[in-house]
Protein backbone atom coordinates (compact mmCIF):
# COMPACT_ATOMS: atom_id res chain seq x y z
CA UNK A 1 0.00 0.00 0.00
CA UNK A 2 1.19 3.53 -0.76
CA UNK A 3 2.49 5.58 2.15
CA UNK A 4 0.53 8.77 2.93
CA UNK A 5 2.28 12.00 2.05
CA UNK A 6 2.87 14.21 5.09
CA UNK A 7 2.61 17.40 3.02
CA UNK A 8 -0.77 16.55 1.51
CA UNK A 9 -2.66 19.08 3.63
CA UNK A 10 -0.22 21.89 2.91
CA UNK A 11 -0.36 21.19 -0.82
CA UNK A 12 -4.14 21.25 -0.67
CA UNK A 13 -4.08 24.60 1.10
CA UNK A 14 -1.91 26.13 -1.59
CA UNK A 15 -4.13 24.69 -4.33
CA UNK A 16 -7.23 26.14 -2.66
CA UNK A 17 -5.50 29.50 -2.33
CA UNK A 18 -4.48 29.56 -5.99
CA UNK A 19 -8.01 28.61 -7.06
CA UNK A 20 -9.58 31.35 -4.95
CA UNK A 21 -6.98 33.83 -6.18
CA UNK A 22 -7.73 32.92 -9.79
CA UNK A 23 -11.45 33.53 -9.27
CA UNK A 24 -10.76 36.81 -7.44
CA UNK A 25 -8.36 37.92 -10.16
CA UNK A 26 -10.83 37.17 -12.94
CA UNK A 27 -13.64 38.98 -11.13
CA UNK A 28 -11.55 42.10 -10.50
CA UNK A 29 -9.74 42.07 -13.89
CA UNK A 30 -6.39 41.93 -12.10
CA UNK A 31 -5.16 38.37 -12.52
CA UNK A 32 -1.62 38.99 -11.25
CA UNK A 33 -2.84 40.49 -7.98
CA UNK A 34 -5.43 37.74 -7.55
CA UNK A 35 -2.89 34.96 -8.01
CA UNK A 36 -0.38 36.66 -5.71
CA UNK A 37 -3.01 37.02 -2.99
CA UNK A 38 -4.16 33.44 -3.62
CA UNK A 39 -0.68 32.01 -3.14
CA UNK A 40 -0.21 34.11 0.00
CA UNK A 41 -3.58 32.96 1.35
CA UNK A 42 -2.74 29.34 0.52
CA UNK A 43 0.56 29.57 2.39
CA UNK A 44 -1.19 31.07 5.40
CA UNK A 45 -3.92 28.44 5.64
CA UNK A 46 -1.46 25.62 5.05
CA UNK A 47 1.10 26.97 7.52
CA UNK A 48 3.86 26.63 4.95
CA UNK A 49 6.50 29.30 4.36
CA UNK A 50 8.18 29.36 0.96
Amino acid sequence: MKKMDENKNSDSGIAIGISLGLVFGLLTDNLALGLALGVAFGCVISGKKE
